[in-house]
């Protein structure tokens, strides 16, 4: 009886944590007001309820440059989003210089910075945004990532 109650409950909170996942919302030309120019948006919840992080759906990446932490100024994403008018490009700044920096994002090493553009839900769609990303020459050692953004609440 408690092994069945424990199951319960496990597959409760999995149902739970599903359903607490934000859609991505990659159009670079829908201004998202909870997110910085650099930075992916999501859905994120209006429940009221306290968390300590919030993520959104999983998706697919394609990764164009890593480089030394907090080293991607803002003008380079700006020009690279250029590229990519229907997707949107963005950069990580976590633990960077702002204090107000509330995104990271997963499946990533920590210790470097990137340029990334959103490259769908499915490995199908990124494969065919990576052959987009290989035809512009810009990008040598591009790849493809699926992570999640995170928002950390302060």
């Amino acid at each position: 009886m408690k092994i069945s109650v424990l199951v319960l409950a496990l597959l409760s909170s999995s149902i739970a944590l599903a359903d607490t996942q934000g859609r991505v919302l990659p159009d670079p030309a829908k201004a998202c007001d909870a997110f910085k120019s650099h930075q992916l948006c999501f859905e994120t919840p209006q429940d009221g309820v306290a968390r300590a992080e919030y993520s959104s759906k999983p998706f697919y990446a394609i990764i164009l440059k890593t480089a030394e932490r907090c080293s991607i100024p803002e003008a380079e994403r700006v020009q690279t989003q250029a590229l990519f008018p229907a997707s949107k490009v963005f950069s990580v700044r976590f633990d960077c210089d702002d204090p107000e920096e509330l995104i990271r994002y997963t499946n990533v090493n920590d210790k470097f910075g990137f340029l990334a553009v959103y490259a769908g839900a499915t490995l199908a769609e990124a494969k065919k945004r990576l052959a987009e990303v290989n035809a512009t020459k810009r990008f040598s050692g591009a790849n493809i990532r699926k992570m999640q953004a995170v928002m950390v609440m302060p």
